[in-house]
Order: C-alpha cells, then structure tokens, then sequence
C-alpha cells in the first residue's frame, strides 16, 4: 500500500482551499456585476421619468433645456481640454462626448474581461448568445430600413440594434429567484456582444471630416500603451493620462471619440503583479504574527493596534491591491460611476421630449414607429429566432433550467434599447438643425416607446409562465 505523506495532504488542502477561494471571488463578482446593473436600471427608469415630467411643466422646461446648453471648460492658459474645433463643448456635448467616454471605456473592460475569463472565453458557451446578438442586430436593422427607405430619416436605421443591459436586468430582478441565473448570464452576455455591435457601427459610420495627423498622434500614444502593457507597467494613472489625451485628438480628429474609450481599455493590463499564490502566501506570513504575539482574549482587549501589527496588516492590504489586476480594479471602480452617476446623468439630459406639441398620432408613424417596430418587433424575431435556429441545428445548447417561454420572453426583453439607442439618435440627428431636431425627438419617443413595451411585454410573459418557486440554480446567487 502506498502511503501518503501528511505534507502531501496538506499541501492538496491548500491548494483546494485556493481554487475553492478564487472560484467564490469569480461568481462573487458576477453576482455583483448583475446586482449592480439591475439597481442602474431601476434609477434609469427614475431619471427618465423624472427628464419626461419636467421637459413638460411650462413652468420649469426652458430652464431645463436650457441648462444643458451651458458651455464647460477645463482651461490650462488659453486652452480649452473640452473644446471641440475650437470651440467649447456644451453640457450636453460633454455628457454625450466626455462622460459617454467613460461608460464606452468601462465597456471595453467588461469585454475584454468577459474575453478572457468570463462566459466570452468559452467559444462553446458563448456561441448562443453571440448569434442571438447577430440576429437581434439584424432584424430590427432591416424593418427599420424597410420602413424607412427613400425618407429623411434613413440614416438612422441603427437606432433600434442595441440593448439595454441595465434595464433589462432590472425588469429580471423584479421577478427575484424566479428568474434562473444561467437566464441572466445570457442576457448579459447577449447585450456585451450588442454593445460591441454598437461600437463597430459608431466607429463605422459616425466619422466625418478626418484629420489624419491627429489620429497618427492618437496612433503613436496606443502603441506607447501597448508598449506599457507589453513592459507590465501596471500604474492605473499611466492608461488613464493618456488614454485622456487619446480621447482629446479623438474628439477633434473626425472619429467619435467613445471608440477611443473602448480602444484604451483593450490596453490595460489584465494580469495583476501578485500571483495568486503569493498573495496567499504574504497574507498567511502577515496574519501568523497575531497568533504568534498572543493569545486571543489579549487581542480582544486591544483597541489600537501596535506599529508592527499596522505594519502587518498593511502587508495584507497592499498584496490585496496587488493581487487585483488593473484591468478588474478599474472596472470594479467604475461601475458605480457608470451606473449611478453617468447613465441616469445621460438619461436625465437626453431623455426629456417635449410632448405637447405633437400629435398623439406621431406615435404611430415615421421614425417613431419606425423604432418602435424595430424594438419591440425585430429585437424579438431576431433574437429568438436565430437562438432557436443554434439550439435546433445543435450549435449550442439551452441554458440550463430554462425552456423556451423563458428563452422568447428574454428575446423580448432585448427590446430595451434605451441608452446606447439614444445615443445612437443624437449621433444620426443633429438637434442645432431644427428639422433633425424634430427627427431626433421624435426618435427619442420611438425608442422610450418600445423600450417600455418591451419591457412590460417581457415582464408580464415571464411573470405568467415562469415557475412559483426559486430556480434550481439560485443557490449560486
């Protein structure tokens, strides 16, 4: 018989332990990232309705619309960061273009973390949510060019391509246990792939008026962050200065300068300087001095801490920064940036329609109904079909514990275009043009229109057919 050494059983708890401990980090952080985007999607909601109320008081809409006309500058001398042209952006320009920056910059590290350790790493895994993407792109893409051909408004057949991550997860959490998590991975993973839908047609085709040596600074600073990352340089500030700088001759260069957010953060390191095991390691050796020191009721006693107990445990917490990759340090930091400032910030200044001057008709015609059908139609049919298509031809598999009431109702849910399709609205209407303008807020009334459709649509669906108890894989919740 073979005998086992005591050290080689410890040694294999240790390493049990480890992968047990990174495993919980992983799906906690999951956990939190879906937690995060649902609550981001309950103040979007607020913030919407709230921008709609106030566009229409009499009383206190010219202040508002006003107000985002306000000119910004940050001045260093006699020049301008937020300028564009030369000229100073406005409120409005700066939360479309500077702010949405920043949420097009956390996107780019969700992709790229979802890429490499997350449910895009997986070709198998990812294969349904990536085609039920490609179709939900397509189809509300050809009704609204259908629909739109030959009139002035063609140009904004992208409108109704995109999903909305935080609100579609927040219509899902208030269905609670319900509601299985291998159902809201898909989704997440389905609006990821959207957004980098999104990303291609704004770099695609919202360019104009290209200043060439402008982008070939631009291309120098990139390969000075390629560089960084290549050396290991792992200083947050050093992506951060320059991708600001990259942002800056984006924005006056012709390219829309949210690409450039997404650019920068495909340059940031994912690997952290402490490995897993050395981070283990330093914590063991810094908490064994406690024990060593003394015994637990002479530590209960103590309400400061001696200098080499601080000593230790800052030893804990700089391995803990250091064990955090830059690229999931600064995600983590973000997110509530992004959700809780940025995006109800961006839905406040670029939702409030004035309603009282159209016609309740205007709901049910042109670009309005246009987008609408594209939402709430075409989001549908493309998801569910070409998901159906991949399930039945065996590319991929269903995701577990779910059946197909469950699979249409999400392909409903990816109807809530909200934010990245009014983004793509002020980029396809110039709202300075005043019939754009009429366009534009006509386009607006489209996308809250079938946004919200979809949204009760889904919820109502999933509510009926979903089963009364909790989801067999909650517990992972």
């Amino acid at each position: 018989m073979t005998k086992t050494s005591p050290n080689r059983h410890t040694q294999a708890g240790c390493n049990k332990d480890e992968n047990s401990v990174f495993s919980t980090g992983i799906f906690f952080s999951a956990r939190q990232a879906l937690r995060r985007h649902a609550s981001g999607g309950n103040l979007l909601i607020a913030t919407t309705a709230l921008a709609l109320i106030i566009a229409n008081i009499p009383a206190f809409n010219s202040y508002y619309f006003g107000f985002w006309e306000q000119e910004v500058r940050l001045q260093l001398g006699d020049f301008n960061v937020f300028s564009h042209a030369g000229h100073p952006m406005s409120l409005l320009s700066f939360i479309n273009d500077a702010l949405m920056a920043i949420f097009f910059f956390s996107i780019g590290l969700e992709i790229k973390r979802e890429v490499l350790v997350g449910e895009l790493s997986s070709f198998k895994q990812a294969l349904l949510p990536i085609i039920g993407a490609i179709g939900g792109m397509i189809v509300p893409v050809l009704i609204f060019y259908y629909l739109s051909r030959g009139t002035d408004y063609a140009g904004g057949a992208a409108i109704p391509m995109a999903t909305d991550i935080a609100f579609s997860l927040g219509v899902l959490s208030m269905l609670g246990k319900r509601v299985p998590l291998s159902l809201k991975i898909f989704l997440t993973t389905l609006a990821v792939v959207d957004d980098i839908g999104g990303i291609i047609v704004i770099a695609a085709f919202y360019s104009s008026h290209i200043d060439v040596m402008l982008l070939v600074y631009a291309a120098a600073l990139f390969g000075v962050l390629l560089l960084g990352s290549v050396l290991r340089i792992k200083s947050k500030i050093f992506y951060l200065l320059i991708g600001g700088i990259i942002w800056f001759l984006f924005l006056n260069s012709g390219i829309h300068p949210t690409i450039a957010g997404v650019l920068v953060a495909f340059c940031v390191p994912a690997t952290p300087v402490y490995a897993p095991k050395k981070y283990i390691k330093i914590i063991r050796d810094s908490i064994s001095h406690f024990n060593a020191e003394e015994d637990n009721a002479e530590l209960e006693k103590r309400s400061i801490l001696g200098k080499e107990q601080l000593n230790w445990l800052k030893q804990v917490e700089s391995a803990s920064d250091k064990v955090i990759s830059p690229l999931q340090d600064l995600e983590d930091t973000l997110h509530p940036m992004v959700n809780y400032f940025i995006l109800p910030l961006f839905a406040f200044a670029n939702a409030g329609i004035f309603l009282l001057d159209m016609a309740p008709s205007s709901v049910i015609e042109g670009i309005s109904l246009s987008v609408i059908l594209g939402l709430v139609i075409g989001k549908f049919l493309g998801i569910f079909i070409f998901s159906f298509a991949a399930i039945k031809l065996k590319w991929a598999p269903m995701p577990a514990h779910t059946d197909w009431h469950m699979m249409a109702s999400t392909a409903m849910l990816g109807g809530i275009g909200f934010t990245v399709s009014i983004f793509i609205a002020t980029l396809s209407f110039d709202a300075a043009i005043p019939a754009q303008a009429d366009l534009l807020s006509h386009a607006k009334l489209g996308i809250v229109v079938g946004s919200l459709l979809s949204g009760l649509l889904a919820f109502f669906w999933l509510h009926l057919t979903l089963p009364k108890g909790a989801a067999p894989d909650t517990a992972e919740e």
